[in-house]
């Protein structure tokens, strides 16, 4: 009764192996009833593998009655049950004595751990897998990467580290929620898969951020042809949903031993690499290269002027007017950041705003714009001057910022500033990536009040039906198509299409990057409505704009 009342398992044999005794769960786990089993070999009865090897393992029994001592069951034995049902089991083997001492037998203790064993297996995948996507982490990856670099070396071979980030994947996150983030992070890790070799390890570093160990390439090349083909492979668009989604990629390639000689170096020259993609426009693959490190060392440099920057109000807004072309006057300006550094002086937006993106510093840096902008505006307004409509650029991140529209509403109410007098500035391929939620984005600022333009229109991808449907006032003609208008038959024709369909579509057309007589004449000669431009101004600093406003007339900036 109290054998039969206990949670493990009790088997007995006597001297000869036969079994002679088993409890009610010793039943239930092999396979036997007690009669059953009764003077049956314990082999038999207590059939137990080597999990690893799957081979027969010595019996714990025999052992204890040949040693005459308690021994233990090897580690990872399974118990083969009767009906062929594997069990992990850990167990004890003693020596039975009989009264004069001498060994009669042995008694087995033992008990079920799959459900234990098969967590233990669980932890370990997960201390080394990502647990959305099921594929290595940094660590399995650092380990397999040392591995790899081991066997480079010793067979005289090379390794190529493939490091990759999905562009602007953060939109995704910020538009559409996380839950259609991850989705598009698995899709993408099971595209990543399916275009390597099964050699190969595919590891997400973390974020929208993977890594390729191609171990034992021959040369560079090869790992150029599994970029080529990842690009290739990310070109279709991620189906999530009711979502079509375009997802491209960054990639950085490193090789040992010509990029380093230990795992760090090579990690580290690769994630280099991938950022002088990026800054190469995105969608494309580079090798690294030693003088990238020194770009690396002034983005970080950059980066932390920025963060700074924002702590001590480092930056400043400038001014450029917009010309109506007919009368001359002005009639907008455009706030355009600076960024006025202790050490550097004036840094320009084009080199200081892509390590923003990237640090995602964009966002902060661009609610100090809109606020300041709209804060100034105000200001202007109760000194009496004669006030323009001010255009701010508004970025891809801060778009899909959730809460984007609220911020807007809040930063108006506190600045006290009539919507009318401001302007967002929004390329067309920001406004195509989710077009369906750009337009209730749209939709929303337009009900405020707030004027609404497309920035370098021609440059990106767009729908003439989308344009339709969007509530833009302004179309801004890209300055690489003014820049050669009257040379380029080509550039010549796009601006004159520009034109006419923003007349037709009751829209006002602005020509940016106006420089010359030439390019005024023949813009005035089509009829676009406005220019901005060296020609008539350079951008103005905070005080000179206040005069040019406090003056009233403008006339002279526009040669009539």
């Amino acid at each position: 009764m109290t054998l039969n009342s206990i949670g493990d398992a009790v088997l007995c044999t006597d001297l000869a192996g036969n079994v002679s005794y088993l409890n009610l769960v010793a039943e239930a786990m092999t396979g036997w009833s007690y009669k059953e089993a009764l003077g049956r070999p314990l082999a038999e009865v207590f059939r137990i593998i080597d999990g690893n090897t799957r081979e027969p393992a010595a019996s714990p029994a025999e052992r204890a009655i040949r040693q005459n001592r308690t021994v233990g069951l090897a580690a990872d034995c399974l118990l083969i049950r009767r009906d062929g049902l594997e069990l992990a089991i850990e167990d004890s083997a003693a020596p039975i004595h009989n009264r004069d001492g001498r060994v009669a037998g042995a008694v087995l203790v033992f008990h079920d751990v799959s459900e234990s064993r098969a967590m233990v297996l669980k932890m370990a995948h997960l201390a080394q897998h990502d647990f959305l996507t099921g594929l290595p982490n940094r660590a399995l990856l650092t380990e397999r990467l040392a591995q790899a670099i081991g066997l480079a070396q010793r067979r005289h071979k090379q390794v190529g580290l493939v490091f990759l980030d999905l562009d602007y994947f953060k939109n995704i996150n910020d538009s559409l929620g996380h839950a259609i983030g991850d989705q598009v992070l698995q899709s993408a890790a099971a595209r990543l898969t399916a275009a390597v070799r099964a050699s190969d390890t595919v590891c997400r570093q973390g974020g929208d951020e993977f890594v390729l160990l191609l171990a034992e390439i021959e040369q560079p090349l090869d790992a150029a042809l599994v970029a080529e083909k990842l690009l290739e492979a990310f070109a279709a668009p991620h189906l999530i949903g009711k979502h079509e989604l375009h997802v491209t990629l960054s990639i950085g390639i490193s090789v040992y031993p010509a990029d380093g000689n230990n795992v760090d170096s090579v990690l580290q020259n690769a994630d280099t690499a991938m950022y002088h993609a990026k800054a190469c426009g995105r969608n494309n693959y580079q090798f690294f290269r030693p003088d990238m490190n020194t770009r690396a060392v002034r983005r970080q440099f950059l980066e932390s002027g920025l963060r700074r920057a924002l702590k001590q109000g480092e930056f400043r807004l400038h001014y450029q007017p917009q010309i109506d072309l007919a009368s001359g006057a002005m009639n907008g300006a455009e706030a355009l950041v600076r960024w006025l550094d202790p050490e550097l002086g004036v840094v320009c937006p084009e080199q200081f705003v892509p390590v923003a993106e990237e640090c995602g510093l964009i966002v902060p840096i661009g609610r100090w714009v809109l606020r300041e902008a709209c804060r100034q505006t105000r200001c202007w307004l109760d000194a009496g001057l004669r006030v323009v409509p001010v255009a701010v650029n508004i970025s891809a991140v801060e778009f899909r910022q959730k809460g984007f529209l609220q911020g807007v509403a809040m930063i108006l109410e506190e600045t006290g500033l009539d919507p009318r007098y401001l302007e967002l500035e929004l390329t067309e391929s920001i406004l195509m990536q989710n077009a369906e939620c750009s337009t209730s984005v749209l939709e929303g600022l337009k009900a405020m009040g707030v004027q609404l333009a497309i920035d370098d229109f021609g440059t990106g991808y767009s729908s003439l039906s989308y344009l339709q449907r969007f509530p833009i006032d302004t179309l801004k003609i890209d300055r690489s198509f003014v820049r050669d208008i009257t040379i380029d038959a080509d550039d010549a024709t796009i601006v004159s299409a520009v034109i006419g369909m923003g007349r037709n579509l009751k829209q006002r057309v602005i020509a940016e990057g106006v420089e010359t007589r030439e390019q005024l004449a023949f813009l005035r000669s089509r009829q676009c409505d406005e220019g901005q431009g060296f020609l008539f101004s350079h951008p103005l600093s905070l005080a000179d704009f206040a005069d040019l406003l406090a003056r009233g007339d403008v006339a002279g900036m526009c040669a009539r």
